[in-house]
């Protein structure tokens, strides 16, 4: 059976409020993130993802604040991330309600910062998230919500990061995002051969059967999309029982 594959919606914030777009760009507003996330941990989530996406851009922290009314909501492991750069920090998320933390750019920047929160917190509470862009034939990391190319191949990097203490991989495709064609299958499989912790898929969920493909084609150990649950164009009870249809062990 092995392990149960997990199904993660994810709250992009801005202003406060939940908003998503294409490959990063043209942001709308998709509504209260408190009301979402309650909504998604009565409805068969496995966890979900808190991401301040202009964090970064405005050089400050995530909002502890939301943070804290969103955990006292739900009881499923919350994974939050945008603007972590110190272990204090993260000290204010996880006393928020955080259960785990996604670093990013901080990480690129900065990649001792891994080591330091995995020693600090244990490898478990650490995802390195990595927003990934195929040019020139390969995929590259990106940074500051995908805007500034680094030149860093992903697939170096991941196995850095994994050197590094990292506990989970969030693999973000921006060529990918928002387009609803599908996961980037052959770089998730790629990714996930190359290190041997956990790997979120992430960009380009547009059906039901894109998780069947990430999970079975992808070797993904979690699938994470925003928009199609938002928009309950995928109820995760239903994709639940299409993925126990093709054989792929999750939780009911």
């Amino acid at each position: 059976m092995g392990l149960t594959k997990r199904i993660i919606p994810c709250l992009d914030i801005k202003d406060g409020k939940v908003v998503k777009g294409i490959g990063f760009n043209n942001l709308v507003d998709m509504g209260d993130p408190v009301a979402l996330a309650d909504y998604y941990s009565s409805n068969g989530a496995d966890e979900l993802v808190f991401l301040d996406i202009t964090a970064t851009i405005e050089k400050r922290r995530t909002f502890a604040k939301l943070v804290k009314e969103i955990a006292e909501c739900i009881n499923i492991p919350f994974a939050v991330g945008g603007g972590i750069n110190t272990v204090d920090d993260v000290y204010t998320l996880l006393n928020a309600g955080a259960d785990k933390i996604t670093i990013n750019s901080s990480a690129v920047v900065k990649p001792t910062l891994i080591k330091e929160l995995a020693r600090q917190f244990g490898s478990q509470c650490v995802i390195v998230a990595v927003d990934t862009m195929f040019a020139d034939n390969d995929w590259y990391v990106y940074i500051k919500g995908g805007k500034v190319g680094t030149g860093i191949k992903s697939i170096d990097w991941v196995k850095q990061a994994a050197n590094n203490g990292a506990g989970e991989i969030l693999l973000t495709s921006i060529t990918n995002d928002g387009m609803k064609n599908g996961y980037a299958i052959e770089h998730t499989s790629n990714i996930s051969s190359a290190v041997k912790i956990p790997v979120i898929a992430s960009g380009g969920a547009g059906t039901s059967k894109h998780f069947v493909d990430v999970f079975t084609n992808g070797n993904a150990d979690a699938a994470l999309a925003a928009s199609i649950f938002h928009n309950k164009e995928v109820l995760i009870p239903e994709l639940k029982s299409i993925l126990s249809l093709n054989k792929i062990p999750v939780r009911r």
